[in-house]
């Protein structure tokens, strides 16, 4: 019979520790996400505008900028997405030869696969000549996007001698 009482009293420690260790790792990933959620990351390995064809179906709906262009990658019942396009509409409003263009993914599935969307918004910051230079996911932070399209026009008109 102690046995019995033993092992009974262990049942509650055990859930307890079982239930803390769901927490921590909860919190953990919790923490992990929302630290990657919305950095401006660089693009490597990632095709052109031109080359996904992208581009060239969109240039009777939208108007690319002549420095960069910021495309947001959302859908239709997406709320971060608003969120997304209030802050970068409002980039691109302050600064001449950037444009911002929204591509609803409700309608163009296809491009969620051909870009690798996994999740909306997902941003895609474009240089003059059409290549993809960084990509956010999650709603990013203005000053941040400010800087990166610094970098990107900057780069844009360097004069090789």
């Amino acid at each position: 019979m102690g046995r019995r009482s033993v092992a009974t009293a262990m049942d509650p420690l055990l859930a307890l520790a079982v239930i803390v260790g769901l927490v921590v790792v909860a919190t953990l990933v919790g923490l992990l996400w929302r630290a990657r959620n919305g950095r401006v990351r660089d693009a490597s390995g990632v095709a052109t505008l031109q080359q996904t064809g992208l581009k060239s179906s969109l240039e009777d709906d939208a108007q690319f900028g002549s420095d960069a262009t910021i495309v947001q990658f959302s859908t239709e019942f997406c709320g971060p997405c608003r969120i997304a396009e209030r802050v970068l509409s409002g980039v691109a409003a302050q600064r001449d030869g950037i444009a911002y263009l929204d591509v609803d993914l409700t309608t163009r599935p296809q491009l969620a696969t051909e870009f690798g969307v996994l999740q909306t918004p997902t941003i895609l910051l474009v240089d003059a000549a059409g290549g993809i230079r960084s990509r956010i996911v999650g709603v990013p932070k203005a000053h941040e996007v400010t800087a990166r399209l610094d970098e990107i026009t900057k780069e844009n008109h360097v004069v090789v001698g």
